[in-house]
């Protein structure tokens, strides 16, 4: 007697909730585009790859949904310029991406080995909060150089860039201390780039 094979379980595509979030930055790339030309496009491209590294890491949901909405929510309020309109909303999503960026980062150097599963929490919160903070610097060089190059409404100063680094940087320890867990690490190592099976 034949039986028809299950079908894989493992190859068969999963959604997952985080992919709504991808599918509304992909609009957004769209829109961005046709509402904002060249920097629309360039911001809503790089929150489209943002929004994929938690997927291909297969990160819980609560990470993966919380860090692509801060993503989103980020360059929504910089093309419609809400961070003009509230002040404190610049400081508060410069925190709360740049720690969950962090924690993302952390995550990604743990499945490629560059840092070991096992380390302390005092560890993994001074690693959390240096990238954060360098990935930080790398994107307020970005808004520089896009106001320079691109478009002079993005907002630069001195004291625009101090506050967001530091922003950034109380973010990242935040986001280090408090999420980056023990089994959120083991869990997000999978299998190792360089292991052997």
């Amino acid at each position: 007697m034949t039986t028809t094979a299950e079908p894989d379980a493992v190859s068969a595509p999963r959604w997952v909730v985080g992919d709504l979030l991808r599918a509304v930055a992909l609009v957004s790339v769209v829109a961005g585009a046709s509402g904002w030309g060249f920097v629309g496009f360039a911001l809503f491209m790089l929150v489209l790859g943002g929004t994929m590294i938690p997927r291909a890491l297969g990160t819980p949901t609560s990470l993966d949904v919380t860090y692509s909405s801060v993503l989103l929510l980020g360059a929504w309020a910089a093309v419609l310029d809400l961070y003009l309109r509230f002040a404190w909303l610049d400081t508060v999503v410069h925190a709360a991406a740049t720690g969950l960026i962090a924690v993302v980062a952390y995550v990604v150097m743990v499945r490629v080995a560059m840092l070991p599963v096992e380390v302390s929490r005092a560890g993994r919160v001074v690693v959390a909060t240096g990238v954060g903070t360098a990935l930080a610097l790398v994107w307020e060089v970005l808004e520089w150089a896009g106001h320079l190059l691109a478009d002079d409404r993005i907002q630069v100063g001195y004291e625009d860039t101090l506050g967001d680094l530091v922003s950034g940087l109380v973010g990242a320890a935040v986001a280090g201390a408090v999420l980056l867990s023990d089994t959120l690490v083991r869990d997000a190592a999978g299998p190792r780039a360089g292991s052997r099976p």
